[in-house]
């Protein structure tokens, strides 16, 4: 009998491995040592989201590179001064006829002599960014390290510094994660020998004949795409293999034309990225725009804007400081810490991450109104800091009256304008506090009521025991109307960018 037994006992335990919840075996499937294959469903395994990068809710980078020399419209300089418009009467006027001054003659202009990373990363890291780092290439096709595959490179031509690899050290040394930014699928020239085709828009540099941009010289035409497109494929993945074994950047993050570089390369980029990234223990992040990786592959970015609703999946907006341009213009404004502040706040409680850009001149210097702007977001984020970072979204994003405006690059605009009567939520990940965010200056007597925390609707389940005024500990009156949930402002100093109250839940 007792071989009997053990037989049947053997068994049940077999059966019930085989019958493991779904989600213990997607979780399990995220943890394995396999190596990761050139295929979505292999990459799939990878976790898209560590809890560092929710727990982190803000980054910031920098657009920087030669584009900021002229410092003129915007780091699509180089695009339209191939192609008739305002830059490139600019330009002829300024630096002469295209067929004497190109746009790699701004190279040895681009010095970056006052660049100091120890002191760009402090400043990031002062504003309450938790990960930060470069534009490491733009569509421009220069890039920001040393490189041996590219040989327009910082440390070679421009400033001959590593500014990447500087970066990556200051920034890592004060324990924030490093990312590195590219946008150099763009750089290709697609225009496939049609001449009726030498200035489309998904080519970065126009081919003008006469110009740099159709150069034959093996080393101009790198810089300028003016190359095969398999040769190209295989340059593009190239330098994507130099930063990874150099910097080991915790998320790198691609812009728009990613899509455009054929499958096999992206599926190529990911596995060698993830696998290196397994070697070093590192929990990455793949960042992309639109649909150029499936949403189990990478994080979502919308540019300029926002997802209008609570999304279950963390996804990630790129904004600028600025109001014109990426990178640094003569002429240029900047928004203010309220409006940052209070969008950062929106995106935040629905389960976005917000990546903040800043533009440096092209001596290398990030001007006082931005590191104004910077210290007083820093500011901010430190006294509020427990109901930022390591929170999670509540059952709903908010409540208020602010009109929803289009963001040019899908969802909302990042220039919301919102007053004290619009609020938002968000909760400790041990379930034991909500915050609600007032994105203003309420009025000390006045009472914030709303229907979305009435007992009917998503009034915490374990009920409210005491709420305080953040910054203050002032303990404030709360309590239901017939419908409405009640809180009465305090006779407290109020927060000029945005309050929060603390709700201490049963």
């Amino acid at each position: 009998m007792k071989p009997l037994l053990s037989l049947l006992l053997i068994g049940l335990v077999l059966a019930s491995c085989g019958t493991q919840p779904q989600e213990q075996k997607e979780e399990e499937g995220k943890k394995t040592d396999t190596k990761y294959q050139e295929n979505w469903e292999s990459l799939s395994a990878h976790n898209e989201a560590p809890e560092w990068f929710s727990d982190a809710k803000f980054g910031i980078y920098f657009h920087w590179g030669v584009y900021s020399v002229p410092a003129y419209s915007s780091e699509w300089y180089p695009y339209h001064m191939y192609r008739d418009g305002k830059v490139k009467d600019y330009h002829i006027k300024t630096y002469g006829p295209l067929s004497e001054f190109n746009y790699h003659d701004f190279v040895p202009m681009f010095k970056g002599s006052k660049f100091d990373a120890e002191d760009w990363a402090q400043l990031f890291m002062d504003a309450g960014a938790k990960f930060a780092g470069p534009c490491s290439q733009h569509h421009d096709g220069f890039a920001m390290w040393d490189s041996e595959v590219n040989p327009w490179n910082s440390v070679d031509k421009g400033p001959h510094k590593d500014i990447t690899g500087l970066m990556a050290k200051a920034i890592k040394d004060r324990n924030m994660k490093f990312i590195s930014t590219f946008h150099h699928a763009r750089n290709l020239q697609r225009h496939g020998g049609d001449p009726d085709k030498f200035d489309t828009y998904h080519s970065h540099f126009a081919h003008v004949p006469g110009t740099a941009t159709a150069s034959t010289d093996k080393e101009i035409a790198k810089m300028y795409g003016n190359i095969p497109a398999g040769e190209f494929n295989e340059y593009w993945f190239a330098q994507l293999k130099e930063v990874i074994d150099q910097y080991s950047p915790d998320i790198i993050w691609f812009d728009v034309w990613l899509r455009m570089i054929p499958l096999e390369y992206r599926q190529k980029f990911a596995a060698y990225y993830l696998n290196e990234a397994k070697k070093k223990n590192q929990d990455v992040i793949i960042a992309y725009k639109q649909a150029a990786l499936p949403k189990s592959v990478g994080v979502l970015d919308i540019e300029q804007g926002g997802k209008k609703d609570l999304s279950e999946s963390v996804w990630l907006t790129d904004i600028t400081l600025s109001n014109k341009s990426w990178s640094y213009i003569e002429g240029q404004t900047y928004k203010t810490p309220k409006m940052v502040v209070r969008n950062m706040i929106d995106v935040w409680s629905k389960n976005g991450v917000v990546l903040l850009n800043v533009s440096p001149t092209a001596d290398g210097v990030i001007n006082q109104e931005q590191r104004s702007t910077l210290k007083r977001i820093g500011e901010w984020m430190k006294k509020y800091a427990e109901a930022v970072y390591e929170t999670r979204p509540y059952l709903i994003k908010g409540f208020g009256n602010s009109k929803v405006e289009e963001g040019k690059h899908g969802g909302q605009s990042a220039t919301q304008k919102y007053t004290a009567k619009d609020a938002r939520f968000l909760q400790s990940k041990d379930g034991k506090f909500l915050y609600l965010f007032v994105l203003g200056e309420p009025k000390p007597g006045s009472v914030i009521s709303t229907k979305e925390l009435g007992v009917h609707k998503y009034y915490p389940e374990a009920g409210i025991k005491k709420i305080t005024l953040m910054g203050s500990d002032t303990e404030c009156k709360w309590g239901f109307g017939d419908i409405n949930f009640e809180l009465t402002v305090p006779d407290a100093e109020m927060d000029d960018i945005a309050n929060v109250f603390r709700m201490e839940l049963n």
